[in-house]
């Protein structure tokens, strides 16, 4: 069959998706089945299926199928604008009663006229002397102290992994990435022009062989990964694991972009306390303080610097003076370094909770994070689940939003347990429980 001939098939299909003969949800037959249908090659029907894929129409499921996709596009912003649901299990900002005083009593005077005019004026990607130092304050441990000329400042956390992409990875150059990971390199990726090279992970995190793999095969410019604490999976690499890959990138000179914004909730040695000059490491205020007071902050090693303060002059990355100064009075006077302490205390109980409630389903977790991995029973598909849930006013992730590879989401969904109130948290998760004892037939026949 010419290629013109699978194509055909392939926009045939996609226009019953757009009459709405094919909805979101519905299976597609065995690729053995649509090839007897069709009175075509088993290869030629594999062929249709991977351009459905390729363009996002369709979703697969390990063991269950393929299906008809949602809008993809939806999938990704919903991350970014809170739905409209009576309880959010899906944008994970972890906000507690208490902290508006803290922050207030920190920011007082910032209105004052000197402390605007300073505050107020052109800002640059460095920052400023103080702001620098107060970052690094804050960010040094025992085993990982970054330098003051090694910080470079964005307005949030997706600009300062933007920035590391534009300065790491050329236009049409590959990175290599965690197969589930946060969503929102995807997007930037492809503006960016970026192709993402899926990394398979196991217990530990993005595996040291497939990373050697994947840059025999694709040549590799960089890797994103998230070592402490990973969202989805909730992953921590232990120390020897951080090792292997520390040595896997020395090996093939790969840069590491470490996302460390869940990181912390945890004390675990970065990978940058293992390889100063091999990683660009990346932070936000936005979950330690709130996301109206967001701060991006990448510690750079000094050969890459000028390089990384290059792509976010030239992205329109450079944070406001307003932030800057916010910023650094939250971090200079402790009072993000208690908000930290406050939150881990708060992410401890929401995951007790959470692992009493769902005991028996089989979840993964960090025990210090603020969200979950649940595996759904093989009665229930992952976006079925979620329109489910959201019929009684439960937001959720599917699985499909943090996959890098159309077709491979796993049966699962991600639990944002940061959002609700302690009483919304325990409501809501004994609803799923409810609705995961439910066949996903019962749902589709009643609702």
């Amino acid at each position: 069959m010419s290629k013109f001939e699978y194509v055909k098939l392939a926009d045939a299909i996609a226009a019953d998706i757009t009459k709405g003969t094919l909805r979101p949800g519905d299976r597609l037959p065995p690729q053995r089945n649509f090839a007897y249908d069709r009175g075509i090659a088993v290869s030629t029907a594999s062929r249709v299926y991977t351009e459905l894929l390729r363009r996002g129409l369709v979703v697969g499921e390990v063991g269950r199928g393929t299906f008809i996709s949602g809008d993809i596009k939806r999938e990704v912003e919903a991350l970014s604008e809170p739905r409209d649901a009576r309880i959010d299990f899906e944008v994970n900002y972890p906000l507690l009663p208490q902290q508006w005083a803290m922050i207030a009593k920190s920011l007082a005077g910032l209105e004052r006229v000197d402390a605007l005019e300073s505050a107020l004026r052109v800002s640059t990607s460095t920052g400023t002397k103080s702001a620098r130092n107060a970052a690094v304050a804050y960010l040094a441990r025992k085993d990982f102290t970054p330098q003051a000329e090694q910080i470079v400042f964005t307005a949030n956390g997706k600009q300062s992994l933007a920035a590391a992409l534009a300065a790491l990875v050329p236009t049409g150059g590959r990175c290599g990435v965690e197969a589930l990971t946060y969503p929102y390199v995807k997007s930037i990726a492809a503006r960016l022009g970026v192709t993402l090279v899926p990394i398979p992970m196991d217990e530990f995190g993005a595996r040291p062989d497939a990373i050697q793999k994947a840059h025999r095969e694709a040549h590799l410019s960089a890797l994103y990964l998230q070592p402490i604490i990973q969202n989805p999976l909730g992953v921590t690499m232990n120390p020897t694991r951080r090792a292997d890959i520390m040595r896997v990138a020395e090996k093939l000179d790969l840069t590491i972009i470490e996302d460390a914004v869940y990181g912390f909730l945890a004390d675990d040695t970065p990978l940058a306390a293992l390889g100063p000059d091999r990683c660009i490491v990346i932070d936000s205020l936005s979950k330690k303080v709130a996301p109206g007071l967001a701060l991006g902050i990448l510690v750079t090693p000094p050969h890459l610097r000028e390089s990384v303060m290059s792509a976010v002059r030239t992205g329109g990355w450079i944070a406001s003076g307003h932030a800057l100064a916010s910023g650094q009075r939250l971090m200079a006077d402790g009072t993000v370094a208690e908000l930290t302490r406050l939150k881990r205390i708060d992410a401890a109980r929401r995951q007790q909770t959470a692992a009493r409630l769902l005991a028996g389903y089989q979840i993964a977790a960090d025990a210090r994070s603020y969200h979950l991995w649940l595996t759904l029973p093989p009665h229930w598909r992952s976006q079925t689940f979620v329109a489910a849930a959201a019929r009684r006013g439960i937001a959720l992730t599917p699985s499909s939003t943090f996959a890098i590879a159309h077709g491979h989401a796993p049966n699962a969904v991600r639990l944002a347990l940061a959002p609700p109130s302690l009483e919304q948290l325990d409501s809501g998760l004994r609803t799923l429980v409810s609705l995961l004892g439910t066949k996903e037939e019962d749902f589709d026949s009643t609702e």
